[in-house]
C-alpha cells in the first residue's frame, strides 16, 4: 500500500538531518535561516526618542498655565542631549533627537508661535507627558531575544541586526544540490534544431531557478543522463559521491528504460519511499545513501515533478538549513473540480481576493501531467484527499503555495 503524502513527508523529513551553522555577514544574510537568536545589546531605542519637529519643556510647568516659554537651544538628532533649566524654558528639537533632561514634554512647530526667542502655545494645545516620545526601552530590553533562531533573514531582520550591531550571524549552511535530468528524449533547450520526437530540457532548468530563488542551497549543478544503464550508474555514481543533496527527474517509474531506482540501489542508496498515493506525481521516490545524503527521484512530468519538489523537497531542505516548521495554509475553493476515489490530488490553483476580504483558491484544470504552461500564472496547489469523485466550491483545502 502506497503512502499518503502526509505519510510519504512524515518519511523524508524523518531521515533529513540539520546541516551545522556557519558565521555570514550582513550584507550577504539576506534570505539565509537564523542559526542564532538576534539579542538586542542595549534598550530599543536607548535613548527617549522626540518622533516630531518641535519643543521640548515640562509638562508641570504648562499644567500650572505658563503658556510663554524661552527657547534656550536647539536639540538635533545625533546630540548629547541638553539640559532644561527652569519651568518657563524650552528646548527647539527635531525629529529623531533625543529628549532634552529636564524636559517630559512635546509640543509641535503647529501648536505654537515664535516671537525671537519666544515662542506662545495655543490654550488648545494638548500636552501631556511623553506625548511625541518615543520612550526609552518600549521596543526592547537589553537581552531581550528581537528575532528568533529558524526564520528565514528578509530586510526586516536585517534592520534589527544592524540596530543591535551584529556584523556577522549564525545562519544555516546551504547544501550543494545536484539537479539530474534522465531521458533520451531531452536536448539542450538551446540546441539548433530539434526533431519532432524530442523535447527540450526544462525540469532541471525550473528546479535550479527554484533552488537558487528559494535561497536553498549554495550550489546547484545540472546534469542529463542518457537512458543506458551503465551511464546512469556511472553518472550516479559521481555524482552521489559529491553532492549534499541528489534531486532526479525521470527514469523513476516502472519502464523499460527506468534505470534510476535500481542503479541507486547498486549504489548502496537505502530506499525509503517508492511511490505516493497521490495525483500527479505517483512514482516519486526517495532515499538516503550511506552517508545519509538525501535523494530525490521526481516523475519526468513536469507538473509532476513541480508539486513532488514542492510538496516533499522543498520541506526537506527547509529542514537541512533549520528553518522553524510553518503553520499549515488552508484555503477554500472557489469552484468544484474533480476529486479521486483513491488517490490524494495536488491540484493547482490560482488565489483569488473575494469583495468580502476572503481569500479563496480556483482550481485551474491541466491537461496532463506534461501539461507545465498551465501551471503559468497559478499561485501553488491544493492538497484534495481520496474518496470523492468530486470536490465541492467551499470545500476547506491545504494550501500549497509554489514559493
Amino acid at each position: 500500500m502506497l503512502p499518503s503524502p502526509a505519510d510519504a513527508e512524515r518519511i523524508v523529513l524523518e531521515n533529513i538531518f540539520t546541516l551545522p551553522a556557519e558565521h555570514c555577514p550582513l550584507a550577504a544574510a539576506h534570505g539565509r535561516v537564523l542559526r542564532a537568536p538576534i539579542v538586542a545589546d542595549r534598550e530599543l531605542p536607548p535613548f527617549d526618542r522626540v518622533t516630531m519637529d518641535g519643543f521640548a519643556l515640562r509638562s508641570a510647568a504648562w499644567a500650572a498655565g505658563t503658556r510663554r516659554f524661552r527657547v534656550t537651544g536647539m536639540q538635533a538628532a545625533g546630540m548629547g542631549p541638553l539640559t532644561l533649566r527652569a519651568d518657563d524654558e524650552c528646548v527647539e528639537i527635531a525629529t529623531g533627537a533625543v529628549l532634552p533632561a529636564g524636559a517630559d514634554c512635546f509640543v509641535p512647530y503647529e501648536e505654537t508661535a515664535r516671537d525671537g526667542e519666544f515662542v506662545t502655545i495655543a490654550n488648545d494645545a494638548s500636552l501631556a507627558p511623553g506625548r511625541s516620545v518615543h520612550a526609552r526601552g518600549s521596543d526592547g530590553a537589553k537581552g531581550a531575544v528581537l528575532v528568533a533562531a529558524g526564520v528565514r533573514l528578509t530586510e526586516r531582520e536585517v534592520a534589527v541586526a544592524a540596530a543591535c550591531g551584529d556584523a556577522q550571524l549564525s545562519v544555516g549552511m546551504r547544501p550543494s544540490v545536484a539537479v539530474v535530468a534522465t531521458g533520451d528524449e531531452l536536448v539542450e533547450v538551446d540546441a539548433p534544431a530539434v526533431e519532432p520526437h524530442q523535447i527540450r530540457r526544462s525540469n532541471d532548468v525550473a528546479l535550479r531557478a527554484a533552488l537558487l530563488g528559494g535561497e536553498l542551497a549554495a550550489r546547484v549543478e545540472c546534469f542529463h543522463l542518457r537512458d543506458e544503464r551503465t551511464e546512469v550508474e556511472a553518472g550516479l555514481r559521481r555524482i552521489v559521491a559529491e553532492f549534499d543533496v541528489v534531486l532526479l527527474t525521470g527514469g523513476v517509474s516502472k519502464g523499460k528504460f527506468d534505470f534510476v531506482p535500481a542503479a541507486l540501489a547498486a549504489l548502496g542508496v537505502e530506499k525509503k519511499i517508492a511511490g505516493v498515493a497521490q495525483r500527479p506525481g505517483k512514482p516519486f521516490w526517495f532515499g538516503v545513501t550511506p552517508r545519509r545524503a538525501p535523494v530525490f527521484a521526481l516523475p519526468g512530468n513536469p507538473v509532476s515533478a513541480s508539486v513532488c519538489y514542492r510538496r516533499y523537497v522543498v520541506p526537506a531542505l527547509e529542514k537541512m538549513l533549520g528553518v522553524e516548521l510553518a503553520y499549515p495554509d488552508w484555503v477554500p475553493l472557489a469552484n468544484t473540480t474533480p476529486g479521486h476515489p483513491t488517490l490524494t490530488r495536488l491540484n493547482a490553483v490560482r488565489l483569488i481576493a473575494t469583495p468580502d476580504g476572503r481569500r479563496t483558491a480556483h482550481a485551474v484544470a491541466c491537461n496532463t501531467s506534461g501539461d507545465f504552461a498551465e501551471l503559468v500564472g497559478t499561485d501553488g496547489f491544493v492538497e484534495l484527499p481520496p474518496g470523492a469523485t468530486e470536490v465541492t466550491a467551499g470545500t476547506v483545502a491545504r494550501l500549497w503555495a509554489w514559493k
